[in-house]
């Protein structure tokens, strides 16, 4: 039977597969060959993992020290990072080809915040961030072609080509703001909402560490104690705001104590699974009326703090290739997903195929694409409302305000 099996492989690599591996391009066809030969029954369902142990403000007892992970979940978790960080290397091109325009921040090496947080969200619950924002337009249910649509100011972007990188919205997810720590208190609102009209959400609220020492932030911080808002204040330190690094900008580092008199807890955000567990800690706590988490994400991110900054004027190149050996978040994740048989390189590879192959169907799709027409400069200011006349450049053009 062994025998019968093994010639029946033998035909199939040497037929279509092999004639296949001749042209260009056709890596995914003998992959999935390969991947194909192989029995799903093989792999294991789930694995257990030891994750980094929080530290601690206020609590007693911080999140779990180990992470179960499904193999359903770790294809999932790697295929949404690699998409993220595809659709930002394909943003850095668009851009360096003056395809994209404007104010652009990304978020490659950031990609385990985005994914881990919307793994332990449920979908009614509200995020709401800065500018650095694509990742977790995609976590929220933005497809890529939108995101980069947006971009590059075209019809088909998730805010009609009006918004561009630093604004971007979709359902329950409230931008990309561009003011620096302006959408902490914003934030706070959407879970006064939430608490006001009785519903079983929360609200998560991300800001970075440059954004930290605003007073506004502080403020709010002291509202959502008084009040015992669901909001999880989540500080993304990728160690620099702007080119300044956190220890020339901040007295004290520890950003997950600011919030004082509310529980912090402060967690390694290159691990998605550190951070899915903490998040899930965070959002139990909240969700239970004991009022405010704050979180601090320490993180890391490859570019630059713009794409106007080639981010090595005040780090290294070796700084950033270190943690690109030692940290790296999708990484990480293979090699766990690798050696506990939860997937195989071959499988991986084939996803890394088929992203690639959607990104660049995604900016076919964003090149091409027709840009807004004039007349809809006025349109979507508000939501449900009767329309109504806009005043133009100047007080003698007039624009009629849709839905």
């Amino acid at each position: 039977m062994r025998k019968m099996l093994l010639a029946a492989l033998s035909r199939v690599l040497q037929g279509p597969a092999a004639a296949a591996a001749a042209r260009p391009g056709a890596v995914s066809e003998v992959s999935r060959v390969v991947v194909a030969s192989r029995n799903y029954a093989d792999f294991t369902s789930e694995a257990t993992f030891d994750i980094k142990k929080c530290d601690l403000h206020l609590l007693e007892e911080g999140p779990p020290v180990t992470a179960v992970l499904t193999r359903e979940e770790g294809l999932r978790y790697y295929r949404t990072m690699h998409t993220i960080r595809r659709m930002e290397l394909k943003s850095d091109q668009l851009y360096k080809q003056k395809i994209i325009r404007g104010f652009c921040h990304l978020c490659d090496g950031q990609e385990a915040c985005c994914v881990g947080l919307q793994a332990a969200m449920k979908q009614t619950d509200h995020l709401i961030t800065a500018y650095r924002a694509h990742g977790y337009v995609h976590t929220r249910g933005t497809p890529v072609r939108e995101i980069l649509a947006e971009l590059t100011g075209r019809k088909g972007g998730c805010a009609k080509g009006k918004g561009g990188s630093m604004h971007m919205y979709g359902p329950n997810f409230y931008g990309g703001n561009g003011i620096v720590g302006a959408q902490v208190p914003l934030g706070a609102g959407i879970a006064l909402a939430c608490k006001y009209f009785g519903k079983d959400e929360i609200c998560l609220t991300l800001y970075g560490d440059g954004a930290a020492n605003q007073g506004q932030i502080f403020e709010t911080y002291n509202m959502a104690a008084l009040w015992k808002l669901p909001c999880i204040f989540i500080c993304e330190n990728n160690r620099y705001g702007m080119g300044t690094s956190v220890e020339r900008a901040a007295a004290s580092t520890d950003y997950y104590k600011r919030g004082d008199y509310i529980p912090g807890i402060r967690v390694d955000g290159m691990d998605i699974l550190c951070v899915r567990e903490a998040t899930k800690f965070a959002a139990e706590h909240c969700r239970s009326g004991k009022g405010p988490m704050l979180m601090e994400l320490q993180t890391y991110r490859y570019h630059g703090h713009s794409m106007s900054d080639p981010g090595i004027s005040y780090r290294t190149r070796e700084e950033i290739q270190e943690v690109r050996s030692k940290s790296d978040p999708i990484t990480l994740l293979k090699d766990r997903m690798v050696n506990s048989n939860l997937s195989s390189v071959e499988e991986l590879k084939e996803i890394d195929v088929e992203v690639r192959k959607e990104i660049e169907d995604a900016a076919q799709f964003a090149t091409t694409d027709p840009e807004p027409p004039l007349e809809d400069l006025g349109n979507h200011i508000y939501k449900n409302e009767p329309p109504f006349e806009v005043r133009g450049p100047s007080q003698w053009i007039k624009y009629k305000s849709v839905c």
